[in-house]
């Protein structure tokens, strides 16, 4: 990989946001500009829980998708460190969950950042969750 990035929008919409897992299931790239990122996932019966809500790993993959990408729009590499999320509500079959991440620090190896999944379909906070990503430029 490639440590310092000459199109960082380009390779975080692309390169990491067209990862095989996210592609497979589904994840879209909304937004992609320098620190910020937004993708989405229409929640299908295949991702639900016991309890028919979306299940929480699938809840993380928007968050880490997100994640992801917006950390790789600086043009330096990133990978994650550590996420902690926080579940708040759930989401239905057939709603869409819209993950959002903006930056609460950068350094120059790390950076910490806000993530947040939401429903469109009532704006119903999701989970929230705080990623440190690690820059290998």
């Amino acid at each position: 990989m490639k440590p310092v990035i000459d199109d960082p929008i380009k390779y975080a919409r692309e390169t990491v946001g067209g990862d095989p897992l996210s592609k497979f299931l589904g994840i879209k790239i909304e937004e992609v500009r320098e620190g910020y990122a937004r993708v989405s996932l229409e929640v299908k019966p295949e991702y639900m829980n016991a309890v028919e809500r979306a299940h929480g790993g699938i809840v993380y993959m928007v968050l880490d998708q997100a994640f992801a990408v917006g950390s790789n729009s600086r043009g330096v590499s990133a990978v994650a460190l550590a996420v902690t999320v926080n579940y708040l509500s759930g989401a239905p079959a057939g709603s869409t969950i819209v993950a959002e991440a903006t930056p609460i620090e950068t350094k120059r190896k790390v950076s910490v950042w806000k993530l947040e999944a939401r429903t469109r379909e009532d704006g119903k906070i999701v989970a929230t969750a705080t990623g440190t990503a690690y820059h290998q430029g």
